[in-house]
């Protein structure tokens, strides 16, 4: 029995926490992001929408993969299902940290001590 893998991937984005959801997720082709992979959205079988859902599944159309910076990346997880994709406000401080270099330091850097 082969199981589908699903994560879950919150990351902030224009002072907004996302959460999405997709089957594939890795550290991607580009230093410092992460890239996201089929993304997996809520069918449409019923007549109820979810109006915070479909903005998402609007924003994401025609997306075949998503690269996002690690320093947006707030958690990913493995779940066993999919929950409601949402965007949601961001309850962090008002003060915005710099993003740090994810480059190493060069060994022949002058401001590096051995």
């Amino acid at each position: 029995m082969s199981s589908q893998h699903i994560f879950k991937v919150l990351f902030v984005n224009q002072g907004k926490v996302y959460e999405i959801y997709a089957r594939k997720i890795s550290h991607g082709g580009l230093l410092g992001f992460v890239e996201i992979d089929e993304l997996v959205f809520g069918e449409r079988a019923g007549v109820l929408l979810d109006p915070a859902e479909e903005r998402i599944k609007s924003e994401f159309e025609g997306v075949k993969r998503s690269y996002l910076p690690l320093h947006s990346v707030l958690r990913i997880d493995e779940v066993s299902k999919r929950g409601p994709s949402k965007i949601s406000e961001y309850e962090g401080s008002n003060v915005t940290p710099f993003p740090s270099t994810v480059f190493p330091h060069s060994s022949n850097d002058p401001g590096r001590t051995p």
